[in-house]
């Protein structure tokens, strides 16, 4: 019998500590395209334990997901038994529409925000002149299907039914508007979901030289590799037409301050997911070529494809 349960103390390590995270992109793009809007899944790799980072596009996304194999069940058991909860980052329809839409066949869990994120959802989504109130506050009758959390900014919390715990942090959109970012870790390994984000010298904020400060230690010991950040426009959009969103070049000027905080040579080792890229004309083409011509510190850039998982490692 001692045997037995040493041989469960030493297993049970084992099996919570040092799992990569991994993510499923249920939608990739920033508008246009109702099938492929703002959603990716976070989870542990070899669980199916997952948190959805916003929720632009749900079904459409896991039926993509199912086709290429990514998952092998009913695109209801991904719904109501694998999303354990979201993370919405702010109140714009392509970053919340698919998981409203899908509200009525979707089971309980929790919802977690900005507290002017759930205000949102609160009083102009989930009312009965737009959909119905499936949250647990707000205009009656209240389903409660879906529990509000609100985020106190920079507190670490655990993310209910997974491994996992979540930080989250205020981003600019338009300033005043406000988004936000989630820091994702377990033990050993993390990853960091922006929102929509605006660069601090366009947005006249410190949103994100705020975040590059708090992230800096956990990239310097190697358990923090990856970003998913946004990059909406190519270089040749207006600086007063970004309307809260990155160029490639805003880009490596917000990672020139980070590289101040870390240090160049921890760049070697860091990956940015690109997400939100505005699906119109040649953008897409021209954001990936000129992020990757003009890659002073040599990022790992990776340009998602929905429903296709990608390891984080």
């Amino acid at each position: 019998m001692k045997k037995i349960f040493l041989n469960i103390c030493l297993t049970i390590p084992f099996l919570s500590f040092g799992q990569n995270l991994q993510v499923v992109p249920l939608g990739v793009y920033g508008g246009s395209n109702e099938s492929n809007l703002s959603a990716y899944l976070i989870g542990e790799e070899n669980t199916t334990d997952y948190l959805a980072l916003d929720g632009g596009t749900i079904y459409s996304g896991i039926e993509k997901a199912i086709e290429k194999g990514t998952f092998d069940v009913e695109n209801a058991k991904v719904l109501k038994d694998y999303i354990k909860g979201y993370f919405i980052s702010h109140g714009h329809l392509d970053h919340l529409s698919g998981m409203i839409i899908n509200s009525p066949e979707d089971s309980k869990k929790p919802i977690y925000g900005i507290t002017e994120m759930i205000n949102v959802l609160k009083n102009k989504y989930f009312t009965n002149d737009a959909w119905a109130n499936f949250g647990n506050e707000g205009e009656a009758p209240v389903l409660n299907k879906y529990s509000y959390k609100y985020a106190e900014i920079g507190k670490q919390f655990p993310i209910e039914n997974t491994n996992l715990k979540g930080t989250i942090y205020e981003l600019s959109h338009v300033n005043p508007m406000k988004s936000a970012a989630i820091l994702i870790e377990n033990n050993e390994n993390a990853a960091i979901y922006f929102g929509d984000t605006g660069a601090d010298r366009i947005e006249k904020t410190t949103k994100l030289t705020t975040i590059w400060k708090a992230v800096a230690p956990k990239i310097k010991t190697g358990k923090l590799k990856t970003l998913l950040l946004e990059v909406s426009f190519p270089n040749s959009q207006p600086e007063n037409l970004l309307f809260g969103h990155l160029t490639p070049n805003l880009m490596n000027e917000e990672m020139a301050k980070l590289a101040k905080e870390v240090g160049v040579k921890q760049f070697k080792n860091l990956t940015i997911i690109v997400t939100h890229i505005k699906p119109k004309g040649d953008y897409e083409q021209k954001i990936q070529e000129e992020l990757l011509k003009n890659n002073p510190y040599k990022i790992n850039y990776i340009f998602p494809k929905q429903g296709e998982r990608i390891i984080l490692k």
